[in-house]
């Protein structure tokens, strides 16, 4: 009874036993050109999946800001590139571009509300907006031409890079325009508060 249990468990034990030469020249030789902890050339790099994803979500968002949109072809050209990188190389890259995004992103809402929010806003700015609307940023003159806290007329509005209704702009945006103005022509777009 013992041998047949004995036998039985050894039948399952991984046993070393001495292989013959012939056997040996039998067993095909691994490739040589993998090297320990590396996968073979021929596979490419082994990539992580989601940094190759952030970096096409990102390509298409940079293309976004453009103003244009990844076409899949070309999505396609740059995964393709992309997995011929190491993956450091890809989240290097990827790292890059993401702080191009960025930068592209706050270039756009500057143009979007008028400027770098350094831009100085001058105290006879201050007075002239007391002087046209008594500072409310959603004042409209009587005939309806004049609008927002300095009383702007669409087409001036349109000059300094504003969209839609001045009244309707965020006071911060007025502000950022009536600055632009203000540098570009002083206090000759407001004749009467301005010289006040």
């Amino acid at each position: 009874m013992r041998t047949r249990t004995l036998g039985a468990v050894c039948a399952t034990c991984a046993v070393a036993v001495p292989v013959s030469a012939e056997a040996q020249a039998q067993t095909p030789a691994p490739p040589q050109d993998i090297v320990a902890g590396q996968p073979p050339a021929t596979l490419g790099y082994a990539h992580d999946l989601a940094s190759l994803k952030r970096h096409l979500m990102l390509e298409g968002r940079r293309q976004s800001l453009k103003g244009d949109r990844l076409r899949l072809a070309e999505r396609d050209r740059i995964g393709a590139a992309l997995r011929a990188h190491s993956p450091a190389l890809l989240r290097a890259k990827t790292r890059a571009l993401a702080r191009a995004v960025r930068a592209l992103r706050r270039k756009v809402e500057r143009e979007r509300h008028g400027g770098a929010p350094d831009i100085p806003i001058p105290a006879a700015l201050q007075s002239i907006a007391q002087c046209e609307s008594h500072g409310n940023p959603r004042a409209i003159s009587s005939n309806g031409a004049y609008r927002g806290k300095y009383q702007f007329d669409f087409g001036t509005w349109a000059t300094v890079g504003g969209k839609g209704d001045p009244a309707a702009a965020s006071e911060t945006e007025q502000d950022r325009r009536a600055a632009l103005l203000y540098k570009r022509s002083g206090a000759t777009p407001w004749p009467v508060c301005g010289s006040a």
